[in-house]
């Protein structure tokens, strides 16, 4: 009885944090929270998280919260971590007040990482230099010049301004190398944001070590403030923010022939800092020989324009600057605005290797060297310069961090994503010190533009698709004929750049028809096949026993792409793809609900509820999924859908020709296994493992292989059987996924009766099944 009333107090303390959360109520922190139920930071995440993949509760305000949240913590522990036996108690307090007074955006492990370092440059010149280590107390600057008597006059004139703390160089310098850091960034860091810090705290002018408790006390408001947990709880090795215990027996080893383990060579275990560090270092090596300014091999490339472009780049350079600057700051913290000057400067240099390497490839191909028309192209440079910005922003960590993520370099220059889309493959080929994580990122970055930020209102692309219909185009966009052809991959972005190309055939007998567009044409051939890729995903999850219907609603799904795109506006490819597969599987009489479609979709790669909780019905009102099919996808397509159930139902769609990715390195492909066509990004969490994907393991969803082991599973069963029955119904975490509460259904034959499961047909059928697949596999596994 004790343990289900500990299961019963964990139950609702995650719901009561979630409550909280979302009415923007919270009487308590996080940690007090977590005190209370007894569970440390990851153990509740992943409570949480059951509620949402078994009862769809957590609202997007709130998953948006609790990643914030996580990010935060994994960002502390990783810095705790690093420098666990090199800080003391009251050196790492003022370090967490630092964090939290100067940035805003404290998930930003790079410059996390560097008021660290400034932190532990104060308090090592502060301390007694009996309790330094040798390194360190022979860094410090010990010897000051004498006095000049003009240094004497400059003393009474100080008296008057604030005192700005004097950072030791030559400290932080040895401080920057022993962690393979930039000094020069860590310098602005102090100059800028620490020693803002330290003035509010009124530490500048005093020559000794802060007093703890105030350092603590100060702490202490702002911990209670924000709500969170108590940063101070790693010191004293509290149970509620300990990282999971790995079993490392020794540093990971590389073998070596002939070796013992004796003289095995050790490599230090990759951390996220020494990672992010890794990285940075990489970028600024391979930009070393580039400079601020455009080189003289692309210098000549201006000149030789018939209208130079030099000062229009330069003005622009300079404007995109102040703006990034600006934004730079009010994202991260007010007093980082010379931190983004820094980033932004990487990105120019970048910007201008980029392009260079891009006309001399152009040069060779084209045998020109007057290039005016494109380096005239404000929208050309915008989008280069704006995808260099994205890779630095990448490297420094912005994939993490909420604030700055793709697509907010987009909003900063002011640029359309299918802009900027048209220069990512030939920035990726055009620079090859790219690393395997920064390609990844920006295919990543592609696929978002396709499946949705594309098709926002106002977008380009719909401008593109009215000149294409009002042309009297025969075929739009891009036929199905062409699915089968491989899709070549040397277009490059001045290709994408002009307005149209003539097409390169025309059949004989026929209207000419009106030139299309290079960058539509790409673009859809593009979408065509990351449509197909998910589609193929979601069926193997859903339909393995019915493969004859991923052909049909394939059909339906590329006739709404290339002829009802309207249906994309200000929507997602994803929900266009659940709607098709419902329909279909509607007039095939296959009992495939729409809540177990939901469901195997959240277990898909680089899914969002968002995507199938708040759709666009009608201008300015959202609702799920279910009734944008019913009021929305039916209506416009119904006399389409219900052809297939005729007995002369339209021809199929040739499926789309899947090759490897252009930005993939030969050595790491990222395939589904099991398929020989099949590539998709890695999985955003870890709620499916890449273990499911396999030929045996496609009728797996959420259900089960979502929550892991079996000892999961046992604990599951100690909250269902409690005596609390109302609390049993609240969580069922072992049957099937409770309906959405706010799905309602076609009108014909509802999925839900009165807010009941109804556990029948498909779903316990396909229960069934995955029992039968998961024992089948384990039995095998134990063969093996």
């Amino acid at each position: 009885m004790e343990e289900v009333a500990d299961s019963q107090k964990r139950l609702w303390g995650a719901c009561l944090f979630v409550s909280a959360t979302d009415m923007d109520v919270s009487c308590f922190t996080f940690t007090q929270v977590l005190k209370a139920v007894s569970l440390n930071v990851k153990q509740f995440f992943t409570l949480v998280r059951k509620l949402d993949v078994n009862l769809d509760t957590i609202s997007t305000k709130v998953n948006s919260a609790l990643t914030r949240l996580e990010k935060k913590y994994d960002v502390t522990l990783a810095l705790y971590q690093r420098f666990e036996k090199e800080t003391i108690r009251s050196c790492w307090t003022m370090f967490l007040l630092a964090k939290g007074r100067a940035l805003q955006m404290e998930d930003d492990l790079v410059i996390s990482f560097q008021l660290l370092l400034c932190t532990l440059e104060l308090c090592i010149k502060r301390c007694p230099p009996a309790l330094l280590q040798p390194l360190y107390k022979s860094a410090i600057s010990k010897v000051q010049s004498p006095p000049t008597r003009t240094s004497r006059r400059n003393q009474s004139k100080a008296k008057s301004r604030p005192m700005v703390p004097e950072v030791d160089l030559q400290l932080l310098k040895t401080l920057c190398t022993e962690n393979e850091c930039n000094a020069e960034e860590v310098k602005n860091v102090y100059q800028t944001s620490f020693s803002a810090f330290l003035d509010s705290l009124d530490l500048s002018r005093s020559p000794d070590f802060p007093q703890v408790n105030d350092i603590n006390q100060q702490y202490e408001e702002h911990y209670l403030k924000s709500k969170e947990f108590d940063g101070r709880l790693f010191f004293d090795g509290d149970e509620t923010v300990l990282a999971p215990k790995v079993e490392i027996s020794q540093v990971e080893r590389t073998p070596k022939k002939n070796l013992s383990d004796e003289d095995a060579v050790l490599i230090p275990p990759q951390t996220p800092i020494r990672a992010a560090m890794t990285s940075i270092q990489q970028l600024r090596g391979d930009l070393t020989s580039s400079g601020d300014q455009p080189s003289t091999n692309l210098a000549t490339y201006f000149k030789n324009c018939t209208v130079d472009p030099t000062q229009d780049v330069l003005k622009r350079l300079e404007t995109l600057g102040q703006a990034f600057s600006q934004r730079f700051g009010q994202a991260v913290g007010p007093r980082c605005i010379v931190l983004g000057r820094q980033r932004f400067n990487l990105g120019v240099k970048l910007y201008y290797k980029v392009m260079e390497a891009m006309l001399k490839s152009e040069e060779k191909r084209l045998s020109v060297q007057n290039f005016s028309k494109l380096l005239n192209d404000s929208t050309f440079h915008t989008s280069l310069l704006a995808c260099a910005l994205e890779v630095v922003m990448a490297t420094y960590g912005g994939v993490s961090e909420t604030n700055v993520c793709f697509p907010w370099i987009l909003d900063v220059v002011n640029l359309a994503a299918f802009d900027f889309y048209k220069v990512i493959e030939s920035f990726i080929k055009a620079d090859p010190t790219l690393s395997k994580d920064i390609v990844k990122h920006l295919e990543t970055c592609e696929n978002l533009i396709m499946e949705r930020i594309a098709w926002r209102t106002g977008s380009p692309l719909f401008e593109l698709l009215k000149q294409e219909h009002e042309g009297g185009a025969a075929e739009q966009v891009e036929t199905p004929a062409s699915f089968s052809q491989p899709l070549q991959h040397n277009h490059t972005a001045a290709d994408l750049s002009q307005v149209t190309s003539q097409p390169l055939t025309q059949p004989s007998g026929q209207t000419p028809r009106p030139p299309k567009s290079n960058s539509l044409s790409l673009f859809y051939k593009k979408l065509y096949r990351l449509a197909y890729m998910r589609l193929k995903i979601l069926c193997s999850y859903l339909l393995s026993s019915h493969p004859e219907l991923e052909p049909i609603i394939w059909t339906l799904f590329q006739h709404t792409l290339q002829h009802e795109h309207e249906l994309m506006r200000d929507r997602h490819l994803d929900q266009l793809m659940m709607s098709a597969m419902y329909a279909i599987c509607k007039v095939k009489s296959v009992d495939l609900r729409f809540k177990t479609i939901v469901t195997a979709y959240k277990n898909m790669p680089n899914t969002n509820q968002e995507t199938f909780k708040h759709v666009l019905i009608t201008e300015g009102h959202f609702d799920s999924i279910i009734v944008f099919y019913n009021q929305v996808f039916m209506q416009k397509l119904k006399t389409n859908i219900l052809q297939y159930a005729s007995t002369r139902p339209p021809t199929l769609s040739p499926i789309p020709q899947i090759p490897r990715s252009p930005y993939k390195f030969p050595n790491s492909p990222l395939r589904v296994p099991g398929s020989n066509n099949v590539y998709i990004s890695p999985l955003k969490n870890p709620r499916m493992s890449p273990g499911i994907m396999t030929p045996r393991s496609r009728m797996l969803v959420s259900i089960g292989e979502s929550f892991g082991l079996s000892n999961r599973f046992q604990k599951i069963n100690q909250m269902v059987n409690s005596s609390d029955r109302s609390l049993k119904r609240t969580l069922d975490l072992g049957a099937t996924p409770k309906p959405l509460k706010r799905l309602r259904f076609d009108m014909d034959g509802q999925d839900e009766a009165d807010g009941r499961l109804v556990a029948s047909g498909v779903i316990c059928s396909t229960r069934s099944r995955m029992q039968e697949q998961k024992m089948k596999e384990d039995t095998e596994s134990r063969k093996e």
